[in-house]
């Protein structure tokens, strides 16, 4: 942990900050339904490769989530509640939260679908996250980008 500029405390993410590429995806099918995507997104999303980069500069986070159909970038700071507008994915507006539980960088999102969110976290050398609505959960599970 270090001081900001500002004097905040910032905990720096541990191993997460890197480029991941997916290497297996569980229920994504379930979670998109709970979302109340439509079926023909939902096909097209089952064949995209997903790459996530991670990236801390200070307390501002920015995860890019890109493929070769479509990208989504959120940014935050861990603690500070935040309106995000899901473009692109579900076009839901929420307030998001990102705070630490133990090694788990975890979101809680607030709006029209209950139970929503998602949660980051390192195991081995593989970087984790499930994604969670309204009781079905995708886990996903990506590997460092060789590339990178």
């Amino acid at each position: 942990m270090h001081r900001s500029q500002e004097g905040k405390k910032v905990i720096k993410m541990p191993a997460l900050c890197d480029t991941w590429d997916i290497m297996s995806n569980v229920n994504l099918e379930g979670y998109m339904t709970a979302l109340g995507i439509s079926p023909c997104l939902r096909k097209i999303a089952l064949t995209v490769k997903v790459k996530k980069v991670i990236e801390q500069q200070g307390d501002q986070y920015t995860i890019k989530t890109t493929s070769k159909v479509k990208n989504y970038t959120i940014a935050f700071r861990v603690g500070q509640e935040f309106e995000e507008f899901t473009k692109g994915l579900d076009n839901r507006r929420v307030k998001s939260l990102v705070t630490w539980e133990g090694n788990k960088l975890v979101c809680e999102q607030i709006g029209e679908k209950k139970n929503r969110g998602w949660a980051h976290w390192i195991e081995e050398d593989k970087l984790h996250l499930e994604l969670y609505c309204e009781g079905e959960v995708c886990k996903q599970i990506f590997k460092k980008n060789a590339n990178e």
